[in-house]
């Protein structure tokens, strides 16, 4: 369960990112609206919203009365919130060190962030110690199986690691074994013209660091058409599947 992640990697791939981050957000507001169906209606007072990004969920937050406060690894991602005018409070910190007091908050919100925990367990337990008994933690993350299209393509092309695998479904629920959780999963595809623009829906959102380390290169066109080639289609089309796993944990 325990991977160290380079943390510095992760916020400045994402802080690359932000300025074009919302174009390429499709999936990611996909994501917390299928979380959002998750967790009941419950009005929260204090809301964090950690992995904020470009706070396009804490604004959802703030519209429904909460009073906000948005975290996340990335100066430029938290900016970019700022000036969306998201939140009441903005915060740089790492979800496995929350720069918050114990039970502080009614709702602890992360959509696509803890995948990036080192240990999950170790997210998981901050989101429960800020936490008021009451309240609740709301979480969505990517498991095994995500992005397998582009997986079994690059293994047409060479045998080199060119995008990050996810812990299983066991373990997310190992570490979420002293809580009370519900929780659940399903695919989410989208489709691209070409191997290309799937790729670069990656690069657009920020997810682009890989944990065993990337070399910086520039695709040839041979390798365009290799990964085309050996690329699963679906009429036509080039489909990324993400298996979403969304939890919510009440704090007793």
């Amino acid at each position: 369960m325990t991977s160290l992640v380079n943390k510095t990697a992760v916020a400045a791939a994402f802080g690359r990112a932000a300025a074009h981050y919302d174009r390429h957000a499709a999936f990611q507001r996909e994501s917390g609206e299928r979380l959002l169906r998750l967790l009941d209606k419950t009005s929260f007072a204090q809301v964090l919203d950690a992995g904020c990004g470009t706070g396009y969920f804490s604004r959802y937050w703030q519209q429904q009365g909460c009073c906000v406060t948005a975290l996340d690894l990335s100066d430029a991602m938290l900016s970019a919130a700022e000036a969306n005018q998201a939140a009441q409070r903005y915060l740089q910190g790492d979800i496995e060190n929350l720069p918050l007091a114990a039970e502080s908050v009614d709702l602890a919100w992360s959509n696509l962030a803890v995948q990036w925990c080192s240990d999950l367990a170790d997210g998981v337990r901050e989101l429960w110690r800020v936490t008021r008994p009451g309240g609740r933690i709301a979480f969505s993350t990517l498991v095994a199986g995500s992005l397998d299209e582009l997986h079994q393509a690059w293994r047409g092309v060479d045998n080199a690691c060119h995008a990050n695998t996810f812990l299983p479904v066991e373990t997310v629920l190992e570490a979420c074994a002293p809580y009370p959780l519900h929780w659940q999963q399903s695919p989410l595809t989208l489709n691209f013209a070409d191997p290309l623009s799937a790729m670069q829906s990656l690069k657009g959102i920020g997810a682009t660091h890989l944990h065993r380390g990337r070399e910086n290169r520039v695709l040839t066109r041979s390798q365009l058409q290799q990964l085309a080639l050996a690329w699963p289609q679906q009429g036509g089309r080039y489909p990324l599947t993400y298996q979403l796993f969304c939890g919510v944990i009440i704090r007793e």
